[in-house]
C-alpha cells in the first residue's frame, strides 16, 4: 500500500484496487464514475490499477477486488478463482454479484435447455445456471443495490481504507421511507417490497413514487407472511408480488422455504 492522506495526523495507506465485471450491464461501476462532485476525493482514497469503465491501463497487482455481475459461464468461475487468489479482500458489487440479479430470472424456469432455445434458437451459446459470486468463492463484503448507491460505496470504501468495521442496516426500507414522510405506496395501490427489503438506499425508489423491487435483498428476519397479509388487504395479486420477490434473487431462499405462503407460479408457457 502507498501512503497518501492522513486521518487525525496518522498516514492512511492507499490500497491497490481493481474492478471486474462478469455477466452484467456494468451499471454499478458507471455509478461510481457518475459521482462527479466527490469523485476526486473518492479516487484519492485508493490506487486504482484496473477499471475498464474508466481507464485503459490494467494491472494484476491489487489488494481489493470489486466484482460486479453474476456467474453465467464456466470461464467466469475460473476467472473468479484467480481473482480470489490474488485479492486480500473481495467485494461483491451490486445485486447481480450478491444474489444473481436480473440474470437469475432464467433459473426459475428450471429448464436451461428450453430457456437457451427460446432466447438463442440454434445459435451456440455457452451458458449455465446463474449464480452469485459467493457460490463460487469466498466473499468478504457485499454492497447491495441495482445499481449500487454512490454515497454508500464511498462510505464503505472509506471504512475499508481506515480498517473500520462495516455494518449494513438491519432495518427495512419502510423506515427510511417513513423518515422522508412519503405517502405509503400501498395506499396508492402500488406493490412494494419496502417492508421486507434491507434499508440503506434512503428509500430511493419509493421516494420517486416507484414501489421497491427488493434489489438490496431481505432485511434480517423478513416477515413474508405479514407481507402476504398486507398485499391481500390492498388488493395486490400474488403474481405481482412474486414478480418482485423473484426479480433480483435476494429472496430466493425465502421463496424456496415458504411456498405455502405465496404458492408457486407457472413461469413457462406451453
Amino acid at each position: 500500500m502507498k501512503e497518501g492522506k492522513t486521518f487525525l495526523g496518522v498516514p492512511v495507506a492507499r490500497p491497490r484496487v481493481a474492478f471486474f465485471e462478469l455477466s452484467s450491464c456494468e451499471g454499478c461501476q458507471l455509478q461510481l464514475l457518475n459521482n462527479e462532485s466527490t469523485l476526486l476525493d473518492f479516487l484519492s482514497l485508493m490506487e486504482i490499477v484496473r477499471f475498464r469503465e474508466g481507464m485503459k491501463e490494467a494491472s494484476d497487482d491489487y489488494e481489493i477486488a470489486f466484482v460486479e455481475g453474476s456467474v453465467t459461464r464456466k470461464d467466469e468461475e475460473e476467472r473468479l478463482k484467480v481473482i480470489r487468489k490474488q485479492a486480500k479482500v473481495v467485494v461483491a458489487l451490486g445485486s447481480c454479484a450478491c444474489f444473481g440479479g436480473v440474470n437469475q430470472l432464467k433459473n426459475r424456469f428450471h429448464d436451461l435447455a428450453w430457456v437457451t432455445k427460446e432466447v438463442y434458437g440454434s445459435f451456440p451459446i455457452d451458458t449455465q445456471e446463474v449464480k452469485p459470486i459467493s457460490a463460487i468463492i469466498e466473499v468478504d463484503l457485499e454492497i447491495y443495490g441495482c445499481p449500487v448507491k454512490k454515497e454508500e460505496v464511498e462510505r464503505i470504501v472509506t471504512l475499508l481504507v481506515l480498517g473500520e468495521e462495516i455494518q449494513h442496516p438491519q432495518y427495512p426500507v419502510c423506515m427510511e421511507c417513513k423518515a422522508r414522510e412519503n405517502i405509503c405506496l400501498f395506499d396508492l395501490g402500488e406493490p412494494c417490497l419496502g417492508p421486507v427489503t434491507r434499508g440503506g438506499c434512503d428509500a430511493w425508489c419509493p421516494s420517486n413514487r416507484m414501489g421497491c423491487w427488493g434489489c438490496r435483498g431481505p432485511v434480517p428476519e423478513a416477515n413474508l407472511d405479514q407481507l402476504r397479509i398486507i398485499m391481500a388487504e390492498r388488493g395486490i395479486s400474488r403474481e405481482q408480488m412474486l414478480d418482485r420477490l423473484e426479480c433480483f434473487g435476494g429472496f430466493a431462499g425465502y421463496l424456496a422455504s415458504q411456498d405455502g405462503i405465496f404458492g408457486k407460479k407457472d413461469t413457462k408457457e406451453e
